[in-house]
């Protein structure tokens, strides 16, 4: 007897078959069966991983209650805390919050920033770069001074005394060689005019190699304490040449008739101007007041006081990489850190 191909015991093996025929060539050519692709899957394959952007994470940074700005100490100026007080009393209205003002020098000024005792500081230029290391400061507003010789930057000059036969010559490079086993004074190692754009100068015109190795060029090197010390050993004959900003050679770095007795023998150009750091712990919104305020300074009613707190006829808004770009520079060139 012939047994029926189709009965239903077969028809179900054929059945499975089939199925098991349709899955594998599913498989080998990387794709689902009809029935198990949606629409979200279909769209996902036409779209590159690449665009599928993450959800934001940053979250907003808390309005602060009250702001501590460092003001560094100058000698040019008297009197410090009662102006820096009353500076802070104009920006407390101007905010809406206590404005606490504190005076350091820039080391102080800039360690405060970092231990977040300080909000602001108005340091130097190399101070900037150092809050800008130890804590995401940034210079958003530099002075302009009556005795800066480019508005927002001033001159490095080397002096010499009146009856030096030293001499200013076609080039630096001519100029410079002069000072080739001479006695220099320097205003500090700290210093942006007083010694890192001067040292820098030396280095790029091939006379020294780094900061350490000077007295492989200069007959003898002394450093002082400012830039008084620095013109009193060339006035005194300590030393025949010394580096100090163009705004020293008036009083009250020294007297008149002293700044009479001295010469530039030569100058370095563009030194960024001292300026006002704000740390990135301001929120965003109450730093861009905070600037506003600070350029309420720069009003008829509150200018006097400006100008007597450190010599500043004016505040202006600045952008930190380019105010600062050619300090960044000097120090590279010189060889030396923040």
């Amino acid at each position: 007897m012939k047994k029926n191909l189709f009965s239903p015991i077969n028809l179900a093996v054929v059945a499975g078959l089939i199925s098991l025929i349709s899955l594998t060539a599913c498989s080998e050519n990387n794709l689902q069966p009809p029935s198990q692709t949606n629409a979200s899957q279909t769209n996902l394959a036409k779209e590159p991983a690449k665009d599928v952007k993450p959800a934001a994470t940053e979250v907003a940074q808390a309005p602060l209650k009250e702001i501590t700005i460092a003001f560094a100490t100058r000698r040019d100026t008297k009197d410090l805390q009662t102006k820096v007080d009353q500076v802070s009393a104009i920006l407390s209205k101007e905010m809406g919050i206590p404005v606490k003002g504190v005076i350091g020098d820039e080391t102080a000024s800039v360690e405060a920033l970092k231990a977040n005792r300080a909000n602001v500081a108005f340091v130097s230029g190399r101070a900037a770069l150092k809050a800008e290391q130890l804590s995401g400061a940034k210079m958003y507003l530099a002075e302009v001074r009556a005795d800066y010789s480019g508005g927002k930057t001033y001159n490095s000059l080397f002096v010499v005394p009146e009856g030096s036969p030293l001499k200013t010559l076609a080039t630096p490079q001519e100029t410079l060689e002069q000072l080739r086993g001479k006695r220099m004074a320097f205003t500090s190692r700290s210093s942006g005019s007083g010694f890192i754009f001067p040292v820098s100068e030396l280095v790029g015109l091939k006379f020294v190699d780094d900061p350490d190795r000077l007295d492989q060029f200069f007959g003898k090197v002394t450093y002082g304490d400012g830039y008084s010390s620095a013109l009193q050993a060339v006035l005194r004959d300590q030393a025949d040449v010394g580096v100090v900003s163009e705004y020293a050679l008036l009083p009250p770095w020294i007297k008149a008739e002293e700044g009479k007795k001295l010469r530039v023998l030569h100058s370095v150009p563009n030194v960024p101007a001292h300026g006002i750091s704000i740390d990135d712990s301001v929120p965003v919104e109450q730093r861009e007041k905070l600037i506003n305020a600070f350029l309420k300074l720069n009003e008829p009613a509150n200018k006097e006081l400006f100008l007597s707190l450190y010599n500043s006829t004016e505040l202006v808004k600045v952008d930190h990489e380019q105010h600062l770009a050619t300090m960044r520079t000097a120090i590279a060139r010189a060889g030396l850190k923040p």
